[in-house]
């Protein structure tokens, strides 16, 4: 079973092409995507904790969505901020925060993001296994931007460590890593982050100028390919667009299910609008701006 979502959903600049302006009083970001995406990357526990009463809510939100899942993404400091002393108290609060998640089996898996500057070293070997071992029974799936990092030796430890590793897509260059690599564990984990090498690597440049990219009709056919390959020998397969800006990443991740299934699935009639070629893989719905 391949699931096909977007990267967080509180974007100012998805008001128009994504939700409508107009809304009803009960109008929620995230039940509004579960109608037409299967998954959820949750990027705000990155920077800050979830409150667990935020999190059952979430839980409410998609219960009507029976084959709806959440990743969440492992807060910075355990992967951009120095080891420390209170990592076990931190990690306990984290695990009590998603626990709601957890209880009505929506979590997929804990993304383990790491930034480009974490290359291989027997210091960042070991920083794998402590996260494992603060979160030892979660389904952990780490990001690795560096290439050292792809090579047999490292493959070998995250399978001891039951880590997958996440292939990512995003702009080429020589440290970044390999096109291809095994899928380890159960899940195949495919993220896209857009293209866009004339910002990707300016340090001036804003996050949303870093992640404006919309993937073209082929680029996508090129990534459907790829998932199909990574997905083999896996139970389940996921593929997150985060190309966010301006609602691309839901643009894509509907265009993926049409080529993923052959159905038209149904977009949202501001959607479509923002982006025309979407009248060929998608079908519209009926109204949308009552709750």
């Amino acid at each position: 079973m391949t699931g096909i979502g977007v990267a967080g959903w509180s974007y100012a600049d998805w008001e128009g092409p994504v939700y409508p302006r107009e809304k009803g009083r009960h109008f929620h970001p995230l039940r509004y995507l579960a109608r037409y995406i299967d998954c959820m990357e949750v990027n705000s526990s990155f920077y800050a904790v979830p409150n667990p009463v935020h999190v059952a809510r979430w839980v409410e939100l998609v219960a009507e969505h029976e084959a709806f899942r959440f990743i969440v993404k492992l807060h910075r400091g355990f992967t951009h901020e120095p080891v420390h002393d209170g990592w076990m108290d931190e990690s306990v609060a984290f695990q009590a925060a998603i626990e709601p998640l957890v209880k009505a089996g929506l979590l997929l898996a804990l993304l383990v993001q790491f930034p480009v500057t974490f290359q291989r070293s027997p210091q960042g070997l070991e920083r794998l296994a402590r996260i494992r071992r603060l979160f030892p029974d979660a389904t952990l799936c780490v990001e690795l931007r560096h290439r050292s990092w792809f090579e047999p030796a490292t493959y070998e430890r995250l399978r001891v460590l039951r880590m997958g590793l996440v292939h990512i897509d995003l702009p080429a260059a020589t440290d970044h890593p390999p096109a291809t690599h095994p899928t380890l564990g159960s899940l195949a984990y495919l993220r896209l982050h857009g293209r866009n090498e004339g910002t990707w690597f300016d340090s001036r440049a804003h996050r949303d100028a870093k992640y404006d990219y919309l993937y073209s009709p082929d680029e996508l056919t090129e990534v459907a390919r790829r998932l199909v390959r990574i997905a083999e020998g896996a139970e389940r397969s996921v593929v997150i667009t985060n190309n966010h800006y301006r609602g691309q990443a839901v643009a894509n991740a509907l265009e993926l299910k049409h080529l993923l299934t052959g159905a038209k699935p149904p977009a949202p009639e501001t959607l479509r609008l923002a982006y025309p070629e979407l009248a060929a893989v998608t079908r519209p719905e009926g109204q949308q701006f009552l709750f």
